[in-house]
C-alpha cells in the first residue's frame, strides 16, 4: 500500500475514533450536546471514506453525499459546542446555508463544471457554519480556560475553512482532474490541518465534557435538594471565598442567620411533611429575593445562612426584614392556614481581619439575641463596650 493511502485513512480513522469516544461518553452522560459531537465525528469519518476509499460513480456523483457529510460535520459539532452553553441552536440558519452551498456546489460539478469552485463553496458554507459558533459564544463571560479555548478553536476552524482554499487556489491556480486535485498541495494541506483541527476540537470538548461532570459532582455534594440552598460544606466554601474576595477588593459585607421558630414543635404537630415543605419554601423565597451574589445555605435542619457581598449595615437589615416578613405568605399555599411559620435573623458585618468562622458567630450572638426577646424578629450583632481600667 502506498503512503498516500494512509494519508487518506487519517481523518476517517480520527473521525471513527472520536465518534465511538464520544458516543461511550454520551451513553454515560446522555447530554445531547455529547451525542451531537459524536454525530460529527461519524459524519467526518463517512465523508472522507466516501471521498477518499469508496468507489467512484459516474458524473463524480459520490462527491455530493461526501459533501454534505462535510457540512453536516460541521452542523453537528456547531451544535455540540452551542449545545453546551444551553444556547438556542441556529439549525434553520444552518440548513439554509448548508442548502445554498450544496446549490453552487452542484452547480460547479454538473452545471459548470470547476473543481475550485466546489472546493470553494463547500469550505465557504462550512467556514459560516463555523462562524456561527463564534457569533454565539462571542457575548457570554468566558470564566474558565476551556470556554476560551472552545471559543478560539471554532474561530480558528472558520479562518481555516474560509481563507485557506482562497488563499491556495489563488496561489496555485485551479485543477483539471480530480487526479491532479487530490496530489496537490492544497488537498495534503487540507488532510493535515483537518486532522489537527479535528483532534484539537475533540480534545477541547473532552475536557468540557469532563469539567462539566466534575461541576455536577461538586454540585450533588455541596447542594441541599430539600430548601433548593447550599449545605454547611457548600455554603462554608463559597462564603469563605465570597468573603475574601471583598476584603481584597475593599467592600462591605453581611451575614444574615437565620431560624425557623418552633420548628420542633411544628414537626410534632403537623409532621415531618409539613416541617419539609416549609423548609422548601423558606430557600426558595430566598433565592426569590435576594441579591444575585448573595451565597445562601442551608447551615442546619432549621437554619441557614445568607452571605451578602456588597451589603453594608442597612442593606442587610432590609434584606432581613423582607425575608421575615414574607416568609409566610412564601408558605401559604403549601401547609395548612392554621399554621404560620415565622423566622429570627441575626445580621453581622465584616470588620477587618475577621474571617468567616468569627462572622458566623457573631450572626448566631444576634439571632440568639433575637430568640431571646421573643422570636419573629431581626437584630444586629453589637460589640460590647470595652471598660477601661481606672488607676
Amino acid at each position: 500500500m502506498s503512503g498516500q493511502f494512509f494519508i487518506q485513512l487519517l481523518n476517517p480513522g480520527i473521525g471513527l475514533l472520536f465518534a465511538v469516544a464520544f458516543f461511550l461518553l454520551w451513553l454515560n452522560r446522555r447530554d445531547l450536546y455529547v451525542a451531537y459531537a459524536a454525530g460529527a465525528y461519524t459524519a467526518s469519518a463517512i465523508a472522507f471514506l466516501i471521498l477518499d476509499v469508496g468507489p467512484a460513480l459516474p458524473y463524480e456523483l459520490h462527491r455530493i453525499p461526501a459533501n454534505i457529510g462535510f457540512l453536516a460535520t460541521g452542523a453537528l459539532f456547531a451544535a455540540a459546542i452551542i449545545g453546551r452553553y444551553g444556547l438556542p441552536i441556529p439549525w434553520r440558519s444552518m440548513a439554509v446555508t448548508g442548502a445554498a452551498s450544496m446549490a453552487v456546489f452542484l452547480w460547479f460539478l454538473l452545471g459548470q463544471p470547476s473543481i475550485g469552485g466546489r472546493i470553494l463553496s463547500i469550505s465557504i458554507g462550512a467556514g459560516i457554519i463555523a462562524a456561527m459558533v463564534v457569533r454565539a459564544l462571542w457575548p457570554l463571560d468566558k470564566r474558565y480556560v476551556i470556554d476560551r479555548v472552545l471559543f478560539w478553536v471554532a474561530a480558528l476552524s472558520a479562518l481555516n475553512l474560509i481563507l485557506r482554499p482562497i488563499v491556495l487556489l489563488s496561489l496555485g491556480g485551479g485543477f483539471d482532474s480530480y487526479d491532479g486535485f487530490q496530489q496537490s498541495v492544497y488537498w495534503t494541506t487540507v488532510q493535515f490541518s483537518q486532522a489537527m483541527v479535528s483532534i484539537l476540537a475533540a480534545i477541547s470538548l473532552m475536557v468540557a465534557v469532563a469539567i462539566d461532570h466534575i461541576a455536577e459532582l461538586r454540585q450533588q455534594v455541596d447542594d441541599d435538594n430539600l430548601s433548593g440552598l447550599l449545605n454547611r460544606r457548600g455554603f462554608e466554601a463559597r462564603a469563605g471565598s465570597a468573603l475574601r474576595r471583598c476584603i481584597d477588593d475593599d467592600r462591605p459585607v453581611a451575614l444574615l442567620i437565620a431560624d425557623l421558630d418552633h420548628f420542633k414543635r411544628v414537626n410534632d404537630t403537623y409532621g415531618h411533611a409539613v416541617g419539609d415543605m416549609i423548609i422548601a419554601a423558606f430557600g426558595a423565597h430566598v433565592r426569590a429575593i435576594g441579591p444575585a451574589e448573595m451565597v445562601a445555605g442551608r447551615i442546619g435542619g432549621e437554619e441557614f445562612a445568607l452571605l451578602v457581598p456588597g451589603a453594608g449595615i442597612e442593606a442587610a437589615r432590609q434584606l432581613a426584614e423582607a425575608v421575615r416578613t414574607g416568609f409566610a405568605a412564601a408558605c401559604a399555599d403549601r401547609i395548612p392556614a392554621a399554621l404560620v411559620p415565622t423566622a429570627s435573623l441575626g445580621i453581622a458585618v465584616e470588620v477587618p481581619g475577621a474571617g468567616l468562622s468569627a462572622l458566623m458567630q457573631e450572626a448566631d450572638q444576634a439571632l440568639y439575641e433575637a430568640k431571646r426577646t421573643g422570636r419573629n424578629r431581626v437584630r444586629t450583632f453589637t460589640p460590647k463596650p470595652v471598660r477601661l481600667a481606672v488607676g
